[in-house]
């Protein structure tokens, strides 16, 4: 371990003694990331708040945490999800969900060690959300824990509470579908262009190297 996971694993372990500094960087280094992950969940006006209670159980609950980084992103993301289902149930609304995937779509997905943060800083971290949150909820959740969140398909199968093989295959379609919004954008905003098709392929190629059997 090194890095940007050994610092956030060194933090996280002094958090869960008391120290404010530590649970501060802690908050600096995931909040963004889990954020982005709310917002594929519940309406955007709403995120802000439903991260908030996240992070009032997270703080609550830190000294019973054992783990590395990864795993508490993990278990981070599955407070975040609890907060936000329980957020759409006292409103009663159902979040639509695509149709089961099947395990059996994909074979191997090539794997690599780019990450997707630096593509989307070529065309819009903010941008790229959006059309995120515009996939079937299942592909907006898979694709965001696997190449936002950072975690591998165990980890996200066990948020989401799926087979890793379904996660996969939801991530990949995913970002198929990604790469098309992508492709046929005609403008980010006034005056700015959209992306070329080849930018959105890189894009999605470079999460899709991410996306690793783990």
């Amino acid at each position: 371990m090194q890095g940007e996971d050994a610092e956030l694993t060194a933090a996280v372990r002094e958090a869960r003694e008391g120290d404010e500094c530590a649970f501060r960087t802690v908050y600096r280094a995931v909040h963004p990331r889990l954020l982005g992950y709310v917002r594929t969940l519940v309406p955007d006006a709403d995120a802000e708040d439903v991260a908030s209670e996240a992070w009032l159980q997270i703080a609550r609950d830190i000294g019973r945490f054992d783990g590395d980084a990864d795993r508490f992103r993990g278990w981070t993301a599955r407070i975040a999800r609890n907060r936000a289902l329980d957020h759409i149930r006292a409103r009663g609304r159902r979040p639509a969900s695509s149709p089961v995937d099947d395990d059996n779509e994909l074979a191997v997905l090539p794997a690599g060690s780019d990450t997707f943060d630096e593509a989307l800083e070529s065309i819009g971290t903010g941008h790229t959300m959006a059309l995120i949150s515009r996939l079937p909820r299942d592909q907006a959740e898979a694709v965001v824990l696997r190449v936002v969140v950072g975690l591998d398909a165990k980890g996200a199968a066990q948020v989401l509470g799926k087979r890793p093989g379904a996660v996969r295959t939801a991530a990949h379609r995913g970002l198929r579908k990604l790469a098309e919004l992508l492709e046929g954008e005609e403008g980010i905003g006034d005056g700015v262009p959209a992306p070329r098709a080849g930018a959105a392929r890189s894009v999605t190629e470079k999460a899709r190297r991410t996306l690793r059997e783990t």
